[in-house]
């Protein structure tokens, strides 16, 4: 079983009345979808892991250690769920990629020579447009 799957057995769903335009459907329907996941106790997740998330998505879980997703944007119950399950595992995956270091370069000769060359037409460019009072 994959990570994802295991994070998807863990997740606890409640369901709630969608607010907005949708009549009678959104005053009799529970379609709201919020995926809840404790990324403290999770055991999908290795420590690392579980350190990585509360640092990078500290914004989106709560005091209690919950991740939480909310989806109401389908008047079917089913397809807000899964919204909500892909929404969560694509938050995850995204805050676990570890970015490279960057390594510093230095511009070569060629290029800053280059460089140079363009800055100084540019500046006889900008030289040449001044006003020059005529010589008596």
């Amino acid at each position: 079983m994959t990570r994802d799957q295991r994070l998807i057995n863990e997740m606890i769903f409640r369901t709630s009345r969608s607010s907005g335009k949708g009549g009678q459907n959104v005053n009799k329907v529970e379609t709201r979808v919020e995926a809840l996941l404790n990324v403290s106790e999770s055991e999908a997740l290795n420590d690392s892991e579980k350190h990585l998330l509360a640092v990078r998505l500290r914004n989106r879980i709560s005091k209690e250690g919950m991740l939480a997703v909310t989806c109401q944007e389908s008047r079917s119950q089913v397809r807000n769920k899964q919204l909500a399950v892909e929404t969560m595992l694509h938050l995850i995956n995204r805050a676990l990629i570890v970015q490279k270091r960057r390594v510093a370069t230095k511009m070569s000769k060629g290029a800053n020579r280059e460089r140079v060359k363009e800055k100084r037409q540019l500046g006889e460019k900008k030289a040449r447009r001044k006003f020059s009072p005529p010589s008596d």
